[in-house]
């Protein structure tokens, strides 16, 4: 019976061969030939060289980055790595708990600010950024420009928060340009809504900070808001939840959520005109790119005006949306122009169950992405294993138990399709997160919210020499695997401009489909077969079927399967082999075979 079921579902497959059932070329409106490499780097924690630290201290306590931190010689190591753009999160000026009214930034209050340094999600000041971050708080936008220069003369680019959804609840400008006024000064806050509001108001209430709020400085005055502004997390009421996110307010694009999601944009919302100011305002200052946090949030009609605009300014200007509804993916890549978004629903929660052996697991996990979610734009989708939300690779809530399932699940993630990979400081190093800082406790994250430390990224940095001097002999494996990993997917023709094709279906009923991934990326010159084994406890042998349909696509008529590099985890001691069509690959292990 399970002879006649592959049989029948082999000969369904094939009478689909006008589908994208199983291969993929690149069909979406935005090709490229560079695979991005992006490199997360936490920016308050980067560059701290403290090792002396104390929970819930202060920057000056426990130690901050600074803009000269990215000095020459770091830029070039990262370069080096193979990094082709630096995501720096937290630059712009946000909410938090250290006093910098000397150099006329306002003070927060700390019951609306979570943890000493504060969210970097929190904007306070959208045209400025942090004065912690810079020798001299007074020069910190001549410090940040500086920064900017090196960074683009050793041939990385920026990218840069964009935070659209909310801002922080004591938002107030002290380096906002002529003629721009700051969110909410002339909105009506005797209604709940009106479409030329920045904010949504609760009339006839006042803001409670939430049960459990404690903050780790001296509380003198209590926080007084009048009426309650709604919280960035869409949550209407005057007394948000410790969960919520309460340290922040949503902003109103013109959507009246109360009364059946109306839409009312036209004229332009207010809000529209001064976040697109914003954008052009870092878009004139030379950044190279925005992070979108929680784009799915605002409409995808205000990205369509907004992302337009820039484009004119700058058309090679990226932009990047998180985002975690995949029915959404389409409209906001080709209605409202983002160049990518991110791959956490599909691709990152389908790797990570494979890498933690959940019962559930299955690598048809992996072809269910690009047939049901973004086939037909993959190399619109920015793929990861780590970023601050999510967990380190390297620790109990994650893959502690089986850490060299990093290679496997790093491959797919770099390999798969031609769309950008990004990875996040520490990450290459197996950081694992496990300090208690402040208002994280280590929950195996690196926490944005404390001035502390990513342990080994700073042994890395080994003082400023940037040589990874002080990383342990197992810490520069994982280094020297991901280094290799990112400059091959770079230089590899079929992985940066190929054509895919899915092989799983087209295998023998002894084929191990939930714990072995195959598949091709090929170009009319150069073919790879890519195999990926999960599989924690043993190695497998496969006997490799390429169907005549694969070949044909390739233009070939017989194949020859040569080994051209085998990621092995260090404590697994089987070698691969190749003969023939036979492959034994190793337990965690990948291989990239030319054809």
């Amino acid at each position: 019976m399970r002879k006649l079921s592959n049989f029948v579902f082999y000969v369904l497959t094939l009478l689909c061969v006008t589908s994208p059932l199983y291969s993929q070329t690149p069909m979406s409106v935005k090709a490229t030939s560079e695979k991005f490499v992006v490199y997360q780097m936490m920016f308050h924690l980067w560059g701290n060289k403290q090792t002396e630290l104390v929970r819930n201290g202060s920057y000056k306590s426990n130690g901050v980055t600074k803009f000269k931190d990215v000095s020459d010689v770091a830029l070039q190591a990262l370069h080096a790595k193979g990094i082709t753009h630096l995501y720096a999160t937290g630059l712009i000026e946000h909410a938090t708990m250290e006093d910098f009214t000397a150099f006329g930034s306002p003070l927060d209050h700390p019951s609306v600010v979570k943890g000493r340094a504060g969210s970097p999600f929190a904007i306070k000041d959208y045209y400025d950024v942090n004065p912690f971050l810079a020798d001299d708080p007074a020069k910190r936008m001549d410090e940040f420009k500086a920064m900017l220069k090196r960074i683009h003369a050793n041939g990385l680019q920026l990218i840069i928060d964009f935070v659209p959804n909310h801002l922080a609840r004591q938002y107030a400008s002290d380096q906002k340009p002529k003629g721009v006024v700051d969110f909410g000064i002339h909105d009506n806050k005797q209604v709940a809504f009106d479409a030329n509001n920045n904010f949504y108001y609760l009339p006839g209430t006042q803001f409670t900070v939430p049960v459990g709020v404690h903050p780790p400085v001296p509380v003198t005055i209590p926080y007084t808001e009048i009426p309650a502004k709604v919280s960035g997390n869409n949550v209407f009421s005057p007394q948000p939840s410790i969960n919520d996110w309460f340290e922040t307010i949503k902003l109103n694009y013109g959507v009246d959520y109360q009364h059946g999601n109306q839409s009312h944009f036209d004229p332009i919302p207010n809000t529209w005109i001064k976040m697109h100011e914003v954008l052009s305002y870092w878009t004139e200052l030379g950044v190279d790119g925005f992070r979108c946090d929680m784009a799915e949030m605002v409409p995808v009609e205000f990205w369509t005006y907004a992302i337009g605009k820039i484009k004119k300014q700058n058309p090679k200007i990226i932009f990047i949306a998180e985002i975690y509804q995949p029915d959404r993916y389409r409209d906001y890549i080709f209605k409202g122009g983002f160049d990518y978004l991110y791959d956490k629903v599909g691709l990152y929660d389908g790797v990570r169950r494979l890498m933690q052996q959940k019962p559930e697991a299955d690598c048809a996990d992996i072809t269910r992405v690009w047939q049901h979610e973004s086939g037909d734009f993959a190399n619109h989708m920015l793929r990861f294993l780590e970023n601050h939300d999510e967990h380190r690779l390297n620790t109990p809530a994650f893959a502690a138990n089986n850490f060299w399932s990093t290679i496997p699940g790093m491959v797919i993630t770099a390999a798969l399709h031609d769309g950008p990979l990004m990875v996040y400081m520490g990450q290459e190093f197996g950081e694992k997160a496990n300090e208690i800082e402040g208002y994280n406790e280590a929950d195996d994250r690196s926490s944005m919210f404390d001035f502390w430390r990513v342990e080994t990224h700073q042994r890395w940095m080994n003082g400023g020499k940037f040589d990874g001097g002080s990383l342990t002999s197992d810490e520069k494996k994982i280094d020297a695997f991901y280094q290799d990993l990112f400059k091959r997917v770079s230089s590899s023709a079929p992985i940066t401009q190929g054509a895919f094709f899915d092989l799983q279906y087209a295998q023998n009923e002894n084929y191990p489909g939930k714990k072995v991934y195959s598949f091709l990326r090929y170009t009319d010159k150069e073919r790879l077969l890519v195999i990926c084994n999960f599989d924690a406890q043993q190695g497998q042998l496969i006997n490799v079927v390429i169907p005549d349909l694969a070949k044909k696509m390739m233009g070939v008529k017989n194949v020859d399967l040569q080994i051209q590099h085998a990621y092995i985890p260090p404590v697994v001691s089987e070698k691969p082999t190749v003969k023939g069509n036979t492959v034994f690959i190793p337990s965690n292990s990948a291989l990239f075979i030319k054809l």
